[in-house]
Protein backbone atom coordinates (compact mmCIF):
# COMPACT_ATOMS: atom_id res chain seq x y z
CA UNK A 1 0.00 0.00 0.00
CA UNK A 2 1.47 3.42 -0.97
CA UNK A 3 2.56 5.76 1.80
CA UNK A 4 0.09 8.50 2.65
CA UNK A 5 0.91 11.66 0.72
CA UNK A 6 -1.71 13.72 2.50
CA UNK A 7 -2.32 14.46 6.17
CA UNK A 8 -5.88 14.86 7.41
CA UNK A 9 -6.88 16.64 10.60
CA UNK A 10 -10.47 17.02 11.70
CA UNK A 11 -11.46 19.52 14.39
CA UNK A 12 -14.66 21.42 15.21
CA UNK A 13 -16.28 20.62 11.87
CA UNK A 14 -13.25 21.56 9.75
CA UNK A 15 -11.32 18.93 7.80
CA UNK A 16 -7.82 20.22 7.00
CA UNK A 17 -6.07 18.28 4.24
CA UNK A 18 -2.33 18.91 3.86
CA UNK A 19 -0.46 17.66 0.79
CA UNK A 20 2.70 16.11 2.18
CA UNK A 21 5.40 16.06 -0.51
CA UNK A 22 7.61 18.98 0.57
CA UNK A 23 10.71 17.49 -1.09
CA UNK A 24 8.84 17.72 -4.42
CA UNK A 25 7.21 21.07 -3.57
CA UNK A 26 3.96 19.11 -3.09
CA UNK A 27 3.73 18.39 -6.82
CA UNK A 28 0.67 16.44 -7.93
CA UNK A 29 1.21 12.89 -9.11
CA UNK A 30 -1.31 10.12 -9.70
CA UNK A 31 -1.16 8.91 -6.11
CA UNK A 32 -1.65 12.39 -4.60
CA UNK A 33 -4.66 12.94 -6.85
CA UNK A 34 -6.07 9.54 -5.87
CA UNK A 35 -5.63 10.18 -2.14
CA UNK A 36 -7.08 13.70 -2.37
CA UNK A 37 -10.09 12.39 -4.31
CA UNK A 38 -10.71 9.70 -1.70
CA UNK A 39 -10.50 12.24 1.13
CA UNK A 40 -12.94 14.61 -0.59
CA UNK A 41 -15.36 11.75 -1.25
CA UNK A 42 -15.27 10.56 2.36
CA UNK A 43 -15.86 14.09 3.61
CA UNK A 44 -19.13 14.32 1.68
CA UNK A 45 -20.73 11.65 3.85
CA UNK A 46 -18.94 12.43 7.12
CA UNK A 47 -21.46 14.21 9.36
CA UNK A 48 -18.62 15.61 11.47
CA UNK A 49 -17.19 17.54 8.49
CA UNK A 50 -18.85 20.85 7.63
CA UNK A 51 -16.06 22.57 5.68
CA UNK A 52 -12.78 21.51 4.07
CA UNK A 53 -9.44 23.35 3.92
CA UNK A 54 -6.70 22.23 1.51
CA UNK A 55 -3.10 23.38 1.91
CA UNK A 56 0.47 22.28 1.20
CA UNK A 57 3.17 21.12 3.57
CA UNK A 58 5.92 23.60 4.42
CA UNK A 59 6.14 27.27 3.50
CA UNK A 60 7.54 27.02 -0.04
CA UNK A 61 4.63 25.61 -1.99
CA UNK A 62 0.91 24.94 -1.95
CA UNK A 63 1.37 22.75 -5.01
CA UNK A 64 4.14 23.65 -7.44
CA UNK A 65 2.41 21.88 -10.33
CA UNK A 66 1.97 18.42 -11.71
CA UNK A 67 4.82 15.92 -11.52
CA UNK A 68 6.17 16.40 -15.06
CA UNK A 69 8.46 13.37 -14.85
CA UNK A 70 5.38 11.19 -14.52
CA UNK A 71 3.96 12.08 -17.94
CA UNK A 72 6.90 13.43 -19.99
CA UNK A 73 6.79 10.42 -22.36
CA UNK A 74 3.00 10.14 -22.68
CA UNK A 75 1.29 9.83 -26.06
CA UNK A 76 -1.60 12.10 -27.03
CA UNK A 77 -4.07 9.40 -26.04
CA UNK A 78 -2.40 8.97 -22.65
CA UNK A 79 -2.31 12.74 -22.12
CA UNK A 80 -6.03 13.04 -22.85
CA UNK A 81 -6.77 10.22 -20.42
CA UNK A 82 -4.60 11.90 -17.77
CA UNK A 83 -6.58 15.15 -18.01
CA UNK A 84 -9.93 13.35 -18.13
CA UNK A 85 -9.16 11.20 -15.12
CA UNK A 86 -7.84 14.13 -13.08
CA UNK A 87 -10.81 16.36 -13.85
CA UNK A 88 -13.39 13.64 -13.24
CA UNK A 89 -11.88 12.11 -10.12
CA UNK A 90 -10.70 15.23 -8.27
CA UNK A 91 -11.03 18.74 -9.69
CA UNK A 92 -14.70 18.55 -10.67
CA UNK A 93 -15.53 16.78 -7.42
CA UNK A 94 -13.94 19.56 -5.38
CA UNK A 95 -15.88 22.20 -7.30
CA UNK A 96 -19.13 20.27 -6.88
CA UNK A 97 -18.53 19.41 -3.23
CA UNK A 98 -21.66 19.97 -1.17
CA UNK A 99 -19.39 21.21 1.60
CA UNK A 100 -17.37 24.40 1.04
CA UNK A 101 -13.72 23.86 0.12
CA UNK A 102 -11.18 26.58 0.96
CA UNK A 103 -7.68 26.66 -0.53
CA UNK A 104 -5.01 27.98 1.85
CA UNK A 105 -2.34 28.86 -0.71
CA UNK A 106 1.13 28.92 0.81
CA UNK A 107 3.98 29.67 -1.57
CA UNK A 108 3.94 28.44 -5.16
CA UNK A 109 0.64 27.46 -6.80
CA UNK A 110 1.62 26.71 -10.37
CA UNK A 111 0.01 24.70 -13.14
CA UNK A 112 -1.99 21.91 -11.57
CA UNK A 113 -1.50 23.58 -8.21
CA UNK A 114 -3.29 26.73 -9.30
CA UNK A 115 -5.92 24.57 -10.99
CA UNK A 116 -6.47 22.81 -7.67
CA UNK A 117 -6.97 26.18 -5.96
CA UNK A 118 -9.30 27.30 -8.78
CA UNK A 119 -11.52 24.27 -8.17
CA UNK A 120 -11.98 25.32 -4.54
CA UNK A 121 -14.82 27.66 -3.63
CA UNK A 122 -12.66 30.22 -1.79
CA UNK A 123 -8.93 30.98 -1.99
CA UNK A 124 -6.82 32.61 0.73
CA UNK A 125 -3.14 33.25 0.02
CA UNK A 126 -0.06 33.95 2.08
CA UNK A 127 1.72 37.13 1.05
CA UNK A 128 4.63 35.09 -0.33
CA UNK A 129 2.36 33.10 -2.67
CA UNK A 130 3.18 33.02 -6.37
CA UNK A 131 0.58 31.80 -8.85
CA UNK A 132 0.54 31.00 -12.53
CA UNK A 133 -0.23 28.60 -15.35
CA UNK A 134 3.14 28.05 -17.06
CA UNK A 135 2.08 25.12 -19.25
CA UNK A 136 2.60 26.85 -22.64
CA UNK A 137 6.29 27.26 -21.75
CA UNK A 138 6.44 23.45 -21.76
CA UNK A 139 4.63 23.08 -25.07
CA UNK A 140 1.29 22.07 -23.58
CA UNK A 141 -1.79 23.80 -22.14
CA UNK A 142 -3.52 23.56 -18.75
CA UNK A 143 -5.39 20.25 -18.53
CA UNK A 144 -7.07 20.25 -15.14
CA UNK A 145 -9.65 22.95 -15.83
CA UNK A 146 -7.43 26.03 -15.85
CA UNK A 147 -8.58 27.36 -19.24
CA UNK A 148 -12.19 27.21 -18.05
CA UNK A 149 -12.14 28.19 -14.37
CA UNK A 150 -9.56 30.99 -14.56
CA UNK A 151 -11.66 33.13 -16.98
CA UNK A 152 -14.72 32.54 -14.79
CA UNK A 153 -12.87 34.04 -11.83
CA UNK A 154 -10.65 36.79 -13.27
CA UNK A 155 -12.27 37.44 -16.65
CA UNK A 156 -11.28 36.45 -20.18
CA UNK A 157 -8.68 39.16 -20.75
CA UNK A 158 -6.69 38.57 -17.57
CA UNK A 159 -6.93 34.81 -18.01
CA UNK A 160 -5.58 35.07 -21.55
CA UNK A 161 -2.67 37.17 -20.30
CA UNK A 162 -1.81 34.71 -17.54
CA UNK A 163 -2.12 31.60 -19.70
CA UNK A 164 -0.42 32.92 -22.85
CA UNK A 165 2.46 34.68 -21.07
CA UNK A 166 3.04 31.83 -18.60
CA UNK A 167 4.11 34.48 -16.09
CA UNK A 168 3.72 34.14 -12.34
CA UNK A 169 1.62 36.55 -10.31
CA UNK A 170 2.20 37.67 -6.72
CA UNK A 171 -0.42 37.41 -4.01
CA UNK A 172 -1.38 41.09 -3.97
CA UNK A 173 -1.88 41.17 -7.74
CA UNK A 174 -3.93 37.98 -7.42
CA UNK A 175 -6.16 39.68 -4.87
CA UNK A 176 -6.50 42.77 -7.05
CA UNK A 177 -7.92 40.72 -9.94
CA UNK A 178 -10.12 38.55 -7.73
CA UNK A 179 -8.08 35.38 -8.07
CA UNK A 180 -7.79 35.13 -4.28
CA UNK A 181 -10.21 36.38 -1.64
CA UNK A 182 -7.63 37.53 0.91
CA UNK A 183 -3.88 37.87 1.47
CA UNK A 184 -2.35 37.35 4.90
CA UNK A 185 1.10 36.73 6.43
CA UNK A 186 2.21 33.09 6.16
CA UNK A 187 1.89 32.45 9.90
CA UNK A 188 -1.74 33.62 9.81
CA UNK A 189 -2.77 31.63 6.73
CA UNK A 190 -4.34 28.54 8.30
CA UNK A 191 -5.94 30.54 11.09
CA UNK A 192 -7.54 32.85 8.51
CA UNK A 193 -8.77 29.89 6.45
CA UNK A 194 -10.21 28.26 9.57
CA UNK A 195 -11.89 31.52 10.60
CA UNK A 196 -13.45 31.73 7.14
CA UNK A 197 -14.67 28.15 7.57
CA UNK A 198 -16.16 28.99 10.98
CA UNK A 199 -17.98 32.01 9.57
CA UNK A 200 -19.55 29.76 6.93
CA UNK A 201 -20.46 27.12 9.50
CA UNK A 202 -22.61 29.61 11.42
CA UNK A 203 -25.09 29.37 8.56
CA UNK A 204 -27.46 26.64 7.44
CA UNK A 205 -25.45 23.72 5.99
CA UNK A 206 -28.36 22.87 3.73
CA UNK A 207 -28.63 26.42 2.40
CA UNK A 208 -24.85 26.67 1.94
CA UNK A 209 -24.84 23.46 -0.10
CA UNK A 210 -27.79 24.64 -2.17
CA UNK A 211 -26.15 28.02 -2.78
CA UNK A 212 -23.04 26.29 -4.15
CA UNK A 213 -25.28 24.32 -6.52
CA UNK A 214 -27.07 27.46 -7.69
CA UNK A 215 -23.87 29.47 -8.29
CA UNK A 216 -22.29 26.64 -10.30
CA UNK A 217 -25.40 26.41 -12.47
CA UNK A 218 -24.42 29.70 -14.09
CA UNK A 219 -21.43 27.94 -15.66
CA UNK A 220 -23.09 24.68 -16.71
CA UNK A 221 -23.92 24.25 -20.40
CA UNK A 222 -27.59 23.81 -21.09
CA UNK A 223 -28.70 24.99 -17.65
CA UNK A 224 -30.59 28.23 -17.05
CA UNK A 225 -28.88 29.58 -13.95
CA UNK A 226 -31.77 31.89 -13.05
CA UNK A 227 -34.24 29.01 -13.25
CA UNK A 228 -31.95 26.85 -11.14
CA UNK A 229 -31.84 29.61 -8.53
CA UNK A 230 -35.65 29.78 -8.54
CA UNK A 231 -35.86 25.99 -8.12
CA UNK A 232 -33.30 25.96 -5.30
CA UNK A 233 -34.97 28.92 -3.60
CA UNK A 234 -38.31 27.13 -3.62
CA UNK A 235 -36.79 23.88 -2.39
CA UNK A 236 -35.26 25.72 0.57
CA UNK A 237 -38.74 26.42 1.93
CA UNK A 238 -39.21 22.67 2.47
CA UNK A 239 -36.13 22.29 4.68
CA UNK A 240 -35.93 22.09 8.46
CA UNK A 241 -33.14 24.67 8.36
CA UNK A 242 -35.48 27.23 6.75
CA UNK A 243 -38.09 26.67 9.43
CA UNK A 244 -35.46 26.96 12.18
CA UNK A 245 -33.76 30.00 10.64
CA UNK A 246 -36.94 31.99 10.17
CA UNK A 247 -38.31 31.04 13.58
CA UNK A 248 -35.03 32.00 15.26
CA UNK A 249 -35.13 35.37 13.48
CA UNK A 250 -38.69 36.02 14.66
CA UNK A 251 -37.78 34.96 18.21
CA UNK A 252 -34.56 37.02 18.13
CA UNK A 253 -32.28 34.11 19.00
CA UNK A 254 -29.43 32.29 17.30
CA UNK A 255 -30.59 29.41 15.08
CA UNK A 256 -29.58 25.82 15.68
CA UNK A 257 -29.36 24.28 12.23
CA UNK A 258 -29.65 20.54 11.63
CA UNK A 259 -28.49 20.59 8.03
CA UNK A 260 -31.76 19.03 6.89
Amino acid sequence: MPDSLIIQHKSDGILTITIERPQALNALNAEVIKQLAEAIDRAQTDSEVKTIVITGSGDKAFVAGADIKEFADYSGKEGKALAQQGQDSLFNRIERSSKPVIAAVNGFALGGGLELALACHIRIASDNARMGLPEVSLGVIPGYGGTQRLPQIVGKGKAMEMILSAKMMGANDAAACGLVNAVVPPDALLETAHNMARSIMKNSPKAVSTAIQAVLAAYEDGINGFQEEINCFGASFETEDFKEGTQAFIEKRKPTFSGK
